[in-house]
């Protein structure tokens, strides 16, 4: 999105980069955030329009956030938390910034493994963690599941992120839940010893790097993909003619989701704001825009992905409640230090 429209966008819904006060507002929301998406202005602009409470906005990473939230105690003006992997929610709920929400619409909207059991945090958008495969080197006969990448068959051949992104924190809390702890810390040992180079870079960065040749497969969240084959730019589209997309795990538990989600801060002063909020954001205009904005997968069933992301079909996706990636983070991250996954 241009500059200028962002802007025009932001002073329509009374957008704050400035710190806010404690007051309560019956118009007002008070929205922290660590979506970086610039569409994500459209949300806010919408709900103010629909609505009539102005939007506060206040941008920052996930854990300064909630260490933001804890520090301004009850007199945090924060009414939501919006974050963008389940595991950074349940930090969230961990520190103690969120309040659980008791809400029908919600929970018959969202299906239950995208929602905090207790009514913690809600799933706004899903996104899948795929194999991305170069296929002039791979067929997708070859692949098989997660479980398939720690085989020696494709040792220096597979690019992934580091250990300290919490996508990859998030996949093997899955993995453990499915496998357990001996099984998974063997997954992460083939994982480190397969790496066509050290992890560096984003999801982008991997898809690319598989393009050029410079290793074979990688594991990247669906919109990224979906960024460059539906970008306008030749060299974006180069690059997403040369790979395709596969979805693990058909065949047992399903292709790992992780969700984009909110919570109602632990003192919202505006909570009925927040959940109008929240419902808003289930709802089809909000639900359109994380599909056709930033190309994710709508929890709204009634609103469809994307005309690339539908093109990769459909697929079966696991069933496990997205709170487990967050409960199972600390160990998953003991394993994938002890398996020397960098």
């Amino acid at each position: 999105m241009a500059l200028p429209m962002r802007r025009a966008l932001a002073s329509a819904v009374g957008i704050v980069m400035l710190a806010l006060s404690g007051t309560a507002a019956a118009q007002e929301l008070n929205v922290y955030s660590s979506r970086h998406y610039d569409t994500d202005q459209l949300f806010y602009k919408a709900f103010t329009e629909k609505t009539g409470i102005k939007v506060n906005l206040i941008e920052g990473k996930d854990d300064e956030l909630i260490e933001r939230i804890k520090a301004e105690g009850k007199n945090s003006p924060a009414d939501v938390l919006v974050a963008v992997d389940a595991g950074r929610l349940w930090r969230a709920q961990e520190a103690g910034v969120l309040q659980p929400v008791k809400n029908e619409l919600l929970e018959k909207t969202i299906a239950p493994q995208f929602r905090e059991p207790q009514g913690y945090w809600f799933g706004l958008s899903t996104r899948a963690r795929v194999i991305i495969y170069n296929k002039a080197a791979v067929k997708p006969s070859e692949l098989s599941t997660y479980e398939d990448l720690a085989d020696p068959k494709w040792k220096g051949r597979l690019l992934i992120r580091s250990s300290t992104n919490i996508y990859n924190q998030s996949l093997t809390g899955s993995v453990l839940a499915a496998n357990g702890p001996e099984k998974t810390e063997a997954w992460a040992k083939g994982i480190a010893a397969n790496l066509a180079r050290p992890p560096q870079g984003g999801d982008t960065d991997q898809i690319k790097a598989v393009a050029a040749g410079e290793g074979d497969v990688a594991v990247s969240n669906t919109y990224y993909f979906a960024r460059l084959s539906a970008s306008a730019k030749p060299e974006d589209k180069a690059i997403a003619d040369k790979v395709g997309v596969f979805f693990p795990n058909q065949k047992d538990r399903g292709t790992h989701v992780n969700v984009s989600g909110v919570g109602v801060a632990a003192n919202a002063p505006n909570k009925a704001n927040a959940i109008k909020f929240i419902e808003f954001m289930v709802g089809p205009e909000a639900q359109k825009i994380f599909a056709d904005g930033n190309y994710e997968y709508p929890v709204l069933s009634s609103v469809k992905p994307h005309p690339v992301v539908a093109g990769w079909g459909e697929f079966k996706a696991d069933a496990l409640n997205a709170a487990t990636y967050g409960k199972n983070n600390a160990e998953a991250l003991k394993i994938m230090d002890r398996a020397g996954w960098k």
